[in-house]
């Protein structure tokens, strides 16, 4: 028991303990059974089924008939409003990579898309949870709940998220790009070339994703001090427009700068181009990472390209590890592909 919750797979002789009826009582409210000589009281019968809500019961069937104690199936839930099913969408090769994956040892995956919608996001444990008719779950997002994940950790349930996650309660399993390790490359790949005045743009570090990608650039920055690199500019891009940041970026005299999203990149070189500014040699532009959502361009943008489908397959290497009790380390980084581009190149000498 964890924090009042089993730290196993709940059973109807949990609910039955929690709700403080007997188990056939369970099994008759589960099944819907109002018998004439058998009188379940709507007090009693709203009660367990509080429970078994509370704490996602869900009977198993299938697993009934089968000798062995998994059925195979492994949940796949995604945080994002839309499941990820266009090619174009950035989630889909991670998609592509479980399902390559699954197939090759053998389980079905189980799209987990009844949870309500609440502000645009899902939540596992919202509305009507059908999480435990998996024998395990694999979670997607930018940004996962963490009241569901301390609860997913409490509850010893087996799930692994795509993607670093801090702790929740305890250790979260997860399969992860490392972020800090190939931002860190690139610092040091754009000081080699000759750039002292280094600047990056970031998103919100509320999210591991972020905040990794900006350690990695923190620490490189600091470690090549010595060698008179200094951070000229660090801000964030929401909200910002284009010109405006070039014109911030220009004013601290930085000569390359490191962006994490996308389209932000692709604005500014639209903005340097309208400014009759030469990218690279005026300013170099590193991306840090695929594009989220769509964004046309044409420029061969320097950066590095994230492992979204081996992340995939690992992560369902892993979930399945853990179900079949194997011994392992349940928090794995991959490396990340350096892109050559041309966006950076030595600064222009003055």
């Amino acid at each position: 028991m964890t924090n009042g919750r089993p730290a196993r797979r709940i059973t109807q002789r949990d609910i039955a303990r929690l709700a403080g009826v007997s188990q056939p009582t369970v099994s008759l409210v589960l099944n819907g059974r109002a018998d004439a000589d058998i009188r379940i009281p709507q007090e009693t019968r709203e009660r367990v089924l509080r429970v078994i809500q509370e704490y996602g019961y869900v009977p198993d069937p299938v697993a009934r008939r089968l000798a062995a104690k998994h059925n195979r199936i492994l949940g796949v839930f995604t945080y994002e409003a839309v499941f990820p099913s266009d090619t174009n969408d950035f989630y889909h090769p991670f998609l592509v990579g479980i399902e390559e994956a699954a197939e090759r040892v053998g389980c079905d995956l189980l799209l987990l898309t009844s949870a309500s919608v609440t502000g645009g996001r899902r939540r596992i444990f919202g509305g009507d949870n059908r999480l435990r008719v998996a024998d395990g779950c694999l979670l997607l997002g930018r940004s996962l709940d963490r009241d569901d994940l301390t609860r997913m950790v409490a509850d010893a349930y087996p799930f692994v998220t795509v993607g670093r996650r801090d702790d929740a309660g305890g250790p979260v399993p997860y399969v992860g790009a490392d972020y800090a390790g190939v931002v860190g490359e690139l610092v040091r790949l754009a000081v080699t070339r000759g750039h002292r005045r280094l600047a990056h743009v970031g998103l919100p570090a509320d999210v591991e994703s972020s905040a990794d990608r900006r350690a990695g650039f923190a620490r490189a920055t600091e470690a090549a001090s010595e060698d008179g690199v200094v951070v000229a500019f660090d801000a964030l891009s929401p909200g910002r427009e284009p010109d405006e940041l070039l014109a911030a970026l220009l004013a601290s005299e930085a000569t390359v700068v490191l962006v994490e999203h996308f389209a932000t990149a692709v604005g500014l070189v639209a903005a340097a181009q309208r400014r009759g500014l030469d990218v690279p040699a005026d300013l170099s532009v590193v991306t840090l990472g695929d594009p989220t959502t769509p964004v046309p361009t044409d420029t061969d943008f320097t950066g590095f390209r994230i492992p979204r489908e081996e992340m995939g397959r690992q992560a369902v290497a892993l979930l399945t590890g853990l179900l079949e009790g194997a011994e392992a380390t349940t928090q794995r980084l991959l490396p990340c592909e350096l892109v050559a581009g041309a966006t950076l190149a030595p600064p222009r000498t003055p």
